[in-house]
C-alpha cells in the first residue's frame, strides 16, 4: 500500500497517468453522489400508492386534492407529469384525451433529461480509467525492456529498474480498474434506477389518461 501511495510521487515513472486516474475517481465520486440523490431521494416514490390515491380524487372529482397532493411532493418525476395532467383537466369545461395526453407529454419531456443527466459520465469514466491503466501499463512495460536492453549497467540495477518497470505497469493497471469497476457498478445502477422511474411514469400517465377519458 506504501509502494501504491508513492506511485503518486512526481519523482515515479507512471504517476502522471497515477494523477490522471485520480482525477477520474473524484469526478465518478462526485457524479455518483449528486445522481444517487437524486434519482433516490428527490426523483422517487412509491408510485402504486401514489396512483391509487390520485386514482380515488380523480373519481371523486376532487381535482383540488389531486394537485395539492402532487405540488406537495412537486420534486418527485411521477407527480410532476402527472400535475401537468391534472392542471390541464382543471382549466377545460370539456378534457379530450388528446390535450391531456399533449400536457402530460410536456410535462414528460421536461423531465427526463433532468433524470438522464450526467449518468453516461459514468461510463465514459469508467471506459477512460481503463485506457489510461493500459496506458500506464504499457509505459510501464515499456521501461521494464528498455532496462533489459541498456547497455553499460550492471545486473543489479537492471534488476532493479525491471523490478521498476514492472511495479509501474501493475500500480496503474490496478488504480485503473479500481476506478473503472465502481464507474460500471455505479452507471448500472443508476441507469436501471432512471429507466425504472421512466417506465413509471408511462405506465401511469397512460392510466391517468384513461381515467380521466372514463370520467368524461
Amino acid at each position: 500500500m506504501a509502494e501504491l501511495w508513492q506511485s503518486f510521487s512526481p519523482g515515479w515513472s507512471g504517476w502522471i497517468f497515477m494523477w490522471a486516474l485520480l482525477i477520474m475517481a473524484g469526478f465518478m465520486i462526485a457524479i455518483t453522489i449528486e445522481r444517487t440523490h437524486y434519482l433516490f431521494m428527490k426523483s422517487s416514490i412509491d408510485a402504486p400508492r401514489f396512483m391509487a390515491q390520485i386514482r380515488k380524487w380523480v373519481q371523486s372529482d376532487d381535482y383540488k386534492r389531486a394537485i395539492a397532493l402532487c405540488s406537495s411532493v412537486k420534486e418527485k418525476a411521477l407527480p410532476q407529469v402527472i400535475l401537468a395532467g391534472l392542471l390541464k383537466v382543471s382549466r377545460m369545461k370539456i378534457p379530450t384525451a388528446r390535450s391531456v395526453q399533449n400536457a402530460i407529454d410536456e410535462g414528460t419531456l421536461e423531465i427526463i433529461p433532468n433524470l438522464q443527466n450526467r449518468t453516461n459520465y459514468l461510463a465514459m469514466i469508467g471506459n477512460i480509467s481503463t485506457l489510461i491503466g493500459l496506458m500506464g501499463t504499457i509505459w510501464g512495460l515499456i521501461i521494464a525492456f528498455r532496462s533489459v536492453e541498456a547497455p553499460g549497467i550492471d545486473v543489479a540495477e537492471k534488476s532493479r529498474l525491471l523490478a521498476h518497470g514492472i511495479s509501474v505497469a501493475m500500480n496503474t493497471t490496478l488504480t485503473g480498474l479500481a476506478v473503472a469497476i465502481p464507474s460500471i457498478l455505479a452507471y448500472t445502477v443508476l441507469h436501471n434506477k432512471t429507466t425504472k422511474i421512466i417506465d413509471e411514469i408511462d405506465e401511469y400517465s397512460v392510466k391517468f389518461v384513461n381515467l380521466v377519458v372514463q370520467e368524461e
